[in-house]
C-alpha cells in the first residue's frame, strides 16, 4: 500500500507539471506575433507613368486651373510630363468604400498608366512655367544644390518647388475626381499626395479628407 501511495503521488505531480507546461505553451502561441503578410509592390503589379501617353484631356486643365487661382508666395512651375504615385499602405493608401470611390480609383489608375504631355492650357492668373524633361532635371539639380551653378540655374533662382501633376480620374458624372500633386524641391526632396476634388456651382475645389484618401500624403 505504501508503494502504491507514493506511485500515485508521483503520477499526480507529473500530471500537474504537464498541465502547467501545456498552459505555458498555449500562452506563448497566443502572444506570438502573427506573420506579416508581404506588401504587394505597386510599382510591379500596377505600374504607372509608362511612356507612350497622348495629350491630356481638356477637362483636366479646368481642375488644376481652379486649384491654383489663389496667388502663391512662389512662382509656379509644372513638369511637362504627367507623373503620379499611389503611396503603399498595405498595398495602397486609397481605401474606396462606395461605388463612386471605386470608379474614381479605377479611372485615376487608368488615366495614369501612361505619362501624358501637359500643354500651356492652364488658366492661372499669376502665370506659370511648363518645363520639359531636361529642364525638370536641371531645375531639380538647382533646387537641391541651392543654385550653386549660377550660369545654368539663374533661370530657376526664384523657384522653391517644381510641381508634378497626375491626370485626374473622374466619376461617371464628372463632378468628382482624384488628383495628385508632387512638390519637388530636389531629386530626393519633396512632398505630395493623392486627394479628392469636387465641382460645386460649376467650380472645382478640394474636397474634405476622408478615409478614402486619408493616408495618401507623403514626404521625403
Amino acid at each position: 500500500m505504501r508503494f502504491s501511495w507514493r506511485l500515485g503521488l508521483r503520477l499526480f505531480l507529473l500530471v500537474i507539471a504537464f498541465a502547467l507546461l501545456w498552459v505555458r505553451f498555449n500562452s506563448l502561441r497566443r502572444t506570438k506575433s502573427p506573420e506579416t503578410k508581404p506588401t504587394t509592390d505597386l510599382s510591379v503589379t500596377m505600374p504607372l507613368n509608362q511612356p507612350g501617353g497622348s495629350e491630356v484631356p481638356a477637362e483636366s486643365y479646368d481642375v488644376y486651373s481652379a486649384l491654383y487661382q489663389t496667388p502663391m508666395d512662389e512662382p509656379l512651375a509644372f513638369a511637362e510630363d504627367s507623373q503620379t504615385d499611389i503611396p503603399q499602405v498595405d498595398g495602397s493608401c486609397l481605401r474606396p468604400a462606395t461605388a463612386t470611390e471605386h470608379l474614381m480609383l479605377d479611372a485615376f489608375v487608368a488615366a495614369n498608366r501612361q505619362s501624358h504631355r501637359w500643354e500651356k492650357k492652364f488658366s492661372i492668373p499669376e502665370g506659370y512655367q511648363l518645363l520639359s524633361k531636361s529642364e525638370v532635371s536641371l531645375a531639380q539639380h538647382c533646387l537641391l544644390t541651392h543654385w550653386s551653378d549660377a550660369s545654368q540655374c539663374e533661370k530657376y533662382r526664384q523657384l522653391r518647388h517644381l510641381r508634378l501633376l497626375g491626370v485626374p480620374g473622374f466619376d461617371s458624372a464628372h463632378t468628382r475626381a482624384l488628383v495628385s500633386v508632387a512638390k519637388s524641391c530636389g531629386v530626393h526632396c519633396g512632398s505630395g499626395g493623392v486627394f479628392a476634388v469636387e465641382k460645386r456651382a460649376g467650380k472645382w475645389q478640394r474636397s474634405e479628407t476622408t478615409d478614402f484618401n486619408r493616408d495618401c500624403s507623403w514626404m521625403y
